[in-house]
C-alpha cells in the first residue's frame, strides 16, 4: 500500500503545482513555503518504502523546488531570489510561533498537547537545520538553473530542471540528513541513502510530465 500511496502523492504533487503555476505566481510563492512548512513537519513520520525504512517527506521538498523553478522560467531569477527569502522568512515565523504554542498550559478538557509536544517539539532543530540547508540549496538551485540556461541554450526546460533537482537534492539529502535527522531517526545513512533513491525517483517520474507546464 505505502508504494501505492507513495506515487499517488508524487502525481498529486506534481498535479497542484501546475495549479499553482497556472493560478500565477504570488500562487508559486505561497506553493514554494508551504511545501516547505510540510517537508519539515512529515519528514518526522518513518515508513518502509521498496523494502527500505524513509521517511514520508522527500517528495515534497522535491516539489518546492520544482515551484521555485517554474517561478524563475516564467517570472525570472530576481523573483525566485525573492520567493526563497520570503520561504525562509515564513519557516522562521513558524518555528517561533510553534514553540509559542507548546507554552500554552492545556486545561483538563484538552486531549490535544501530548500530540503536539510529540510533533512540535522536534521543531525548532529541524527547522533551523532546514531553513539554513534549505536556503543555501535553493540559491545553488536558481544559479544552476540560470547557469544552465545561459551555458547551454538549447537544453529545454525540462533537461534544466532535471539537472538543477539532481544535483541539489542530493546536497540536501546528505546535507539535512546529518545536520536535522542525527538521533531522531533509526539509521541516518540507510535514511540518506534511501531518501536520495526515492527522490530521484519523484524527479523521473515528474520530469517526463514537465513538458505540460510549458504548455
Amino acid at each position: 500500500m505505502n508504494e501505492i500511496i507513495f506515487f499517488i502523492q508524487v502525481f498529486g504533487i506534481f498535479v497542484f503545482a501546475i495549479g499553482a503555476l497556472k493560478l500565477g505566481k504570488s500562487s508559486l510563492t505561497a506553493w514554494v513555503t508551504i511545501q516547505a512548512l510540510i517537508a519539515n513537519l512529515f519528514v518526522l513520520k518513518q515508513i518502509t518504502l521498496f523494502g527500505f525504512n524513509v521517511t514520508a517527506s522527500d517528495a515534497f521538498a522535491i516539489g518546492s523546488l520544482l515551484g521555485l523553478n517554474f517561478l524563475q522560467e516564467h517570472y525570472g531569477e530576481k523573483e525566485a531570489k525573492q520567493t526563497s527569502w520570503i520561504c525562509f522568512f515564513y519557516m522562521l515565523f513558524f518555528v517561533f510561533v510553534s514553540q509559542l504554542h507548546l507554552l500554552y498550559q492545556p486545561n483538563i478538557f484538552d486531549t490535544a498537547q501530548s500530540s503536539f509536544e510529540h510533533i512540535l517539539s522536534p521543531a525548532p532543530r529541524l527547522l533551523f537545520a532546514s531553513m539554513s540547508i534549505f536556503f543555501i540549496v535553493q540559491q545553488i538551485d536558481i544559479r544552476i538553473f540560470t547557469s544552465l540556461k545561459k551555458s547551454f541554450p538549447n537544453l529545454g526546460f525540462t533537461g534544466r530542471i532535471t539537472i538543477a533537482l539532481i544535483i541539489t537534492q542530493f546536497l540536501d539529502t546528505i546535507l539535512f540528513g546529518f545536520v536535522g535527522l542525527y538521533g531522531i531517526v533509526a539509521s541516518v545513512i540507510d535514511i540518506t541513502i534511501v531518501s536520495l533513491a526515492i527522490k530521484f525517483i519523484v524527479i523521473f517520474c515528474i520530469t517526463p510530465l514537465l513538458k505540460l507546464a510549458k504548455a
